[in-house]
């Protein structure tokens, strides 16, 4: 079904209650981040921390799945793409602020200060964000959610996202997780110079998900997941014989990550269509719990194959896993014949 935007405004109690996830994980977030306050020991930090992350995988899921909800097939992309570029000027910014902040006030404040954020965040939430008028599943057991994920996991096209999903994820960690490790070595620079490297990679992280968004509203979906999936492979595969001196690593994982990223609104945006609205959130948790567990993997196989291969065999794992996904896009995830889902 289509869904209008609609306006801004007092919440009801069904407005409320059906954006209690989009609530919880703001408000658990914010939480997790307090707690950092009272950690004494490394255990009670490290339990901290996965709270938090609990928190942020709420959150990521969700906030997809309302845009999925509240925006119409026509705008999805450039929302999904201010949301990502969001995601991607926190990185970049949050990190050197924090660092600033934790050597100056201690390592707690960092933690402090982005809790407050989360509480006006949640504040917001509760306050001003409208329930979009969609059909909601009535099932919320344990038993009917495990129904619901093995439908999904079982319907050719869910799966065919999903295990796009998961390539796409596993060539991004096998790259980036030994790509420092192989440069400090090969041209003896440390780490401050690669940081500088991952700064600009989130640059163009920020400058390509709203690009991306707003073109593949006007051109479609499909191409770009293509063109973006295919750039980043012919990149990463060539990283090793294209970077002879160090800075010349900028400029390839600036085209790297422009091109990861330039891929991913219109990917979450096809998405959104392969699902009625009752199961838009479950299918983007599981294609997000994908995203991590081939992101996860990646780093495992990086790891196995660096002593043996070296970053080069890396590289075109990475490069080869990223074009086994653009083929199933490419052979099982057509644009939408119906934009109104």
């Amino acid at each position: 079904m289509s869904v209008a935007p609609l306006a801004l405004g007092t919440p009801t109690e069904d407005r409320r209650r059906d954006t209690a996830i989009l609530l919880v994980g703001t408000t658990w977030m914010t939480a997790a981040l307090l707690l950092h306050a009272l950690a004494g020991s490394y255990a009670t930090l490290l339990a901290c921390r996965a709270l938090a992350g609990m928190a942020g995988g709420i959150l990521g899921g969700v906030a997809v799945a309302y845009i999925g909800d509240y925006f119409p097939y026509s705008r999805r992309g450039f929302a999904n793409g201010v949301v990502m570029g969001g995601f991607a000027l926190g990185q970049v910014a949050g990190i050197p602020i924090g660092a600033v902040m934790a050597s100056r006030w201690g390592f707690r404040s960092p933690f402090l200060a982005l809790a407050v954020f989360m509480a006006v965040a949640a504040t917001l939430t509760w306050a001003r964000v409208p329930q979009p008028n969609v059909p909601l599943a009535t099932d919320l057991s344990f038993g009917a959610a495990f129904r619901r994920y093995r439908a999904l996991a079982t319907r050719r096209k869910t799966a065919a996202a999903a295990l796009s999903y998961l390539l796409m994820f596993f060539g991004v960690g096998a790259y980036i997780s030994y790509l420092p490790t192989w440069l400090e070595a090969r041209f003896h620079v440390g780490g401050d110079a690669v940081a500088g490297m991952f700064v600009v990679g989130g640059v163009a992280a920020i400058l390509a998900n709203p690009a991306s968004g707003w073109l593949s509203d006007r051109i479609g979906r499909r191409g770009i997941i293509l063109g973006g999936c295919t750039a980043f492979a012919l990149v990463v595969g060539a990283t090793p014989w294209v970077t002879p001196v160090f800075y010349a690593s900028y400029a390839v994982f600036f085209c790297a990550m422009g091109a990861a990223s330039f891929r991913m609104p219109p990917f979450q945006s096809l998405f959104s269509t392969l699902a009625p609205a009752s199961e838009r959130g479950s299918l983007m948790s599981m294609t997000s719990f994908g995203g991590h567990t081939g992101f996860a993997i990646g780093g495992a196989v990086a790891g196995a194959l660096y002593g043996t291969a070296g970053f080069t065999g890396i590289a075109l794992v990475a490069a080869a896993a990223t074009l086994v996904a653009v083929g199933i896009v490419a052979s099982e995830l057509p644009e939408p014949e119906s934009t109104s889902t």
